[in-house]
This record gives C-alpha cells, sequence and structure tokens, in this order.
C-alpha cells in the first residue's frame, strides 16, 4: 500500500482520495475509521434532559417500545435516530449488528454462550446480556474471528 501526503497552504478544505482495485477489508476499515472522526457525539435524551454521548460509551442499542435506547455501563437514553441509522453512522469495525433490534459495541463485549436453538447470549462487560439472532450468528463469528479452522 502505497500513502501520499500533499500539505499546501492553498488548500482550503481537507480532501481524502483513496484508490485502489478493489474494495477490501483495508480499504473498509479505513473508511470507517475515518467516518468515525466525523461522528464525535450523539445527541440523547433521559427523561427532559438532552445528553451529550460518546459512541465508544454505548455497549448496546436496541428498540424498545417503538424508540432506540442507548445503554451504557450506568444508564440507558432514548434516541432520535433509528437503528437502521445508526448502523450507517458508525464505524462497522466497532459497532455489529445482532438482530433486527440489537446493534452492539464490539469493544464491551465480554463473552458468550451458544444455545441449542442456534442463537448466541452475549454479555457485555457491564454484566448486561442481549441475544444474537440464528441470522446474524454467522456475521458476529466473523467480526470476531471465531472461524479459525479452515474448511476443506
Amino acid at each position: 500500500m502505497k500513502l501520499s501526503l500533499n500539505i499546501d497552504k492553498a488548500f482550503k478544505e481537507t480532501k481524502i482520495t483513496i484508490e485502489g482495485p478493489t474494495l477490501d477489508d483495508h480499504i473498509q476499515e479505513l473508511i470507517d475509521f475515518i467516518h468515525s472522526r466525523e461522528q464525535q457525539f450523539l445527541i440523547a435524551k433521559k427523561g427532559e434532559m438532552q445528553h451529550i454521548l460518546k459512541p465508544v460509551d454505548i455497549h448496546y442499542f436496541h428498540t424498545e417500545n417503538d424508540h432506540v435506547v442507548a445503554v451504557t455501563a450506568t444508564d440507558s437514553f432514548i434516541l432520535k435516530e433509528k437503528l437502521y441509522e445508526l448502523e450507517a453512522l458508525l464505524p462497522s469495525t466497532k459497532f455489529i449488528r445482532l438482530s433486527k433490534s440489537v446493534i452492539a459495541n464490539l469493544h464491551e463485549l465480554s463473552r458468550f454462550e451458544a444455545s441449542f436453538n442456534g442463537t448466541l447470549c452475549v454479555y457485555f462487560k457491564s454484566g448486561k446480556k442481549e441475544y444474537v439472532s440464528r441470522t446474524y450468528v454467522p456475521v458476529i463469528k466473523t467480526a470476531l474471528q471465531l472461524n479459525r479452522r479452515k474448511t476443506e
């Protein structure tokens, strides 16, 4: 991978250009990192107060009574965004969909256990837990690099 940097006071704004033959994991990781730098915080509501939340402090997002709730280690907050909007907004290297109603911060996962019906129960560092639906089990296994055995 080649890297070029051109600093000139004549430029009015910063522009990032990525050129390559394909969109691979490394390029996607760079894009996600750049987007994560743009999204510094989310505005959430608790009671009548508006709170500023950093995405890294959020353990997971879930739907509850037609609202999207951001859960931190100590509290829960209501967001205006929909889950699909958050999924597009947040870096895919840090946040992953666990089910139709849950997006989790990969860095806040503690452990998980498999169940007989093909789902996973995910435990967060805070002790809270959520379930990964069967549809999303392969996605989370890939994200956590659990499929390390070579298939022939």
